[in-house]
């Protein structure tokens, strides 16, 4: 890992830790309450970071916290330039991380082919 890559990768790990201590203490959008942040990919510009996050819910509470998230991403940006003491805070995107759901389903199959689906 390069100089550089080793350096976007400890900025996106920062970018984690703040946002996810923004989304428990500033922000007051219910609907976001129970988003965990699983993690954040920043272009090598530092122009754009994809934020990935997973939520326990309906396909429709996903929607409702999609929706918060992309409202809630104007005043995070803005925090997080202040936070980080970078000349450029990359955009945030927010998208929905599934692997976890994935990770549950599979487990779930698994326990039922081993227990014998009692």
């Amino acid at each position: 890992m390069g100089k550089d890559s080793a350096r976007v990768e400890r900025i996106a790990q920062q970018i984690q830790r703040d946002l996810a201590e923004l989304l428990r203490t500033e922000v007051r959008d219910p609907r976001i309450g129970m988003v965990t942040l699983t993690g954040v990919e920043v272009s090598r510009d530092y122009s754009h970071a994809k934020v990935y996050y997973t939520v326990l819910g309906t396909e429709k509470d996903r929607g409702e916290i999609a929706e918060g998230l992309q409202r809630a991403s104007g005043f995070l940006h803005s925090q997080l330039f202040h936070r980080l003491k970078l000349r450029v805070v990359p955009q945030l995107h927010f998208e929905y991380d599934a692997s976890v759901e994935r990770g549950a389903y599979l487990s779930r199959l698994i326990d039922e082919a081993v227990g014998g689906g009692s």
